[in-house]
């Protein structure tokens, strides 16, 4: 594995605030702050055992304002963009002997403030936005039309995943909530059903025993306003089997620091996190999946997150680092850090696993690129079928949070709006380790808490210096991480 920032001119030194790349071509696309998205082509340094570089292919100038979000399409011939103000633009590609160009296709107008993150749904038939307006808006693409809002966020959405199953979908927003929507499709006398996604989790709240009695206190499961990120990016896994959400903050005990983490959600039970990721001393932003999936190693087959036939990778960022992941290991096999002087904003996985690209607001982007079988050797995956039908390893019990969740939404109060301007970091070497030594044990035991799906009343900021949990005290509850099944 090789990596690096890029030294280059990525957008007139403005920052980058997202990037994709092609499913199909592998081109990368990156956008940002200057208006514009610009496509370039991967170079790799195998051959002469450098770092890999790009090359400068064309831009997409449409835009009038910062561009936060760029999607490709599952099929490869459309893109869409979204930023600020509300602007959403459907791009569709025009293929010709010789070249390969972009034009606008649609303006999808109806978001009143900034577009935050975007996904598309399996078919590529629909797109699910969110935004600066609290709500997130599934569009129907082929009519340039809005198909649903679903709004009962009261603050930022700054997340949206599509499940690759088409069953559900999940939203992340910064007043402390991540919703948990499922399809319940309505009647249609002449053209069927209509699709329709209505909340069937609101995660928010934990509940967790104070002292040796047994009372109880509450506390957040996720960061508040004060995040000093705009986004907070979570992912489905390309199969289904589970949800990664970034941005948490987790308590062991009411007088504790907070713990930042990724949690992990089963899809056999989405109303409470299976697992959760603690380690790393910023908060957590952006999580994405590798496309392609792996065999099994063998190795260390008992150490895994979930019993699946096959491995997946994914990656973690927090504001200034890269955990790097696979189900079959409980501690990252891969950390990059000090390679930004500013929040890094996005990541991305080229569709042959080969490249990692992530974003920085210093206005500059990393490639790591990764030796042929490094991750192992790829597979396919059956999405939709039974993927396993075993129970779950002993030790994932042991290892980490057991949460029981209540779903009983409540009101909530409108929280304030928050100052979310990202200021520089400093400067450190930057370094790639192997192995994850540079954090400490990726699941330690922790108190067992309740988790209660119920918006938050009132916010305190969350202090982000971590120390990682270990706990003693008995479990009031043992919840089993759920063996997936789709």
């Amino acid at each position: 594995m090789k990596g690096g920032t890029i030294q280059i001119s990525w957008h007139d030194g403005k920052p980058v605030l997202t990037l994709d790349f092609h499913p199909i071509s592998g081109l990368l696309a990156t956008a940002g702050a200057d208006y514009d998205i610009k496509l370039w082509l991967m170079n790799s340094g195998k051959a002469e055992k450098k770092l890999p570089s790009v090359s400068y292919q064309s831009s997409l100038t449409y835009h009038g304002c910062a561009v936060n979000t760029i999607r490709f399409s599952r099929s490869g011939e459309l893109l869409a963009s979204g930023a600020d103000g509300g602007e959403l633009i459907i791009w569709k590609l025009h293929p010709s002997e010789t070249s390969q160009s972009w034009k606008v296709l649609k303006s999808l107008s109806f978001h009143r403030k900034d577009v935050l993150d975007l996904q598309w749904s399996p078919d590529d038939a629909y797109l699910i936005s969110g935004s600066v307006d609290n709500s997130c808006i599934i569009w129907d693409v082929n009519k340039g039309s809005v198909h649903q809002i679903l709004d009962a966020h009261c603050h930022y959405v700054q997340g949206v995943a599509w499940d690759p199953l088409a069953k559900y979908v999940a939203s992340l927003s910064s007043d402390r909530t991540c919703r948990i929507y499922v399809n319940k499709p309505q009647t249609k006398s002449k053209s069927g059903e209509k699709m329709n996604y209505v909340c069937q989790h609101v995660i928010t709240k934990a509940d967790q025993q104070q002292g040796d009695d047994a009372k109880t206190v509450k506390t957040h499961l996720f960061h508040d306003e004060t995040l000093p990120s705009f986004f907070r990016r979570l992912s489905w896994s390309p199969d289904g089997s589970f949800l990664l959400i970034p941005a948490g903050s987790f308590k062991i005990s009411p007088t504790s620091e907070a713990v930042n983490a990724t949690y992990v959600f089963s899809r056999n039970d989405l109303s409470r996190p299976a697992l959760q990721l603690p380690g790393a001393n910023k908060p957590v932003v952006v999580v994405r999946f590798c496309p392609v999936a792996f065999k099994l190693r063998g190795s260390n087959s008992e150490e895994g997150f979930f019993k699946l036939p096959y491995r997946l990778v994914f990656a973690i960022a927090t504001l200034n680092s890269v955990y790097i992941y696979d189900t079959e290991c409980v501690a990252p096999i891969a950390v990059l850090a000090g390679l930004h002087y500013a929040a890094i904003t996005d990541i991305t996985w080229s569709p042959d696993g080969t490249y990692l690209a992530l974003s920085s607001q210093d206005g500059y982007c990393t490639l790591v690129e990764f030796e042929d079988n490094e991750l192992g050797e790829s597979v396919s995956i059956s999405v939709g079928k039974k993927l396993v039908d075993g129970e779950e390893k002993k030790h994932v019990l042991e290892k980490t949070d057991e949460l029981m969740t209540d779903t009983i939404p409540a009101e909530s109060n409108n929280p304030t709006e928050p100052d979310q301007k990202e200021e520089k970091k400093q400067p450190s070497p930057s370094k790639i380790t192997t192995g994850g030594k540079e954090i400490e044990q990726a699941m330690q035991k922790t108190d067992e808490v309740m988790t209660e799906t119920r918006p938050e009343e009132e916010k305190q900021p969350l202090q982000s210096k971590v120390t990682t949990p270990v706990s003693n005290k008995p479990a009031r509850k043992r919840i089993t991480p759920m063996a997936i099944d789709p």
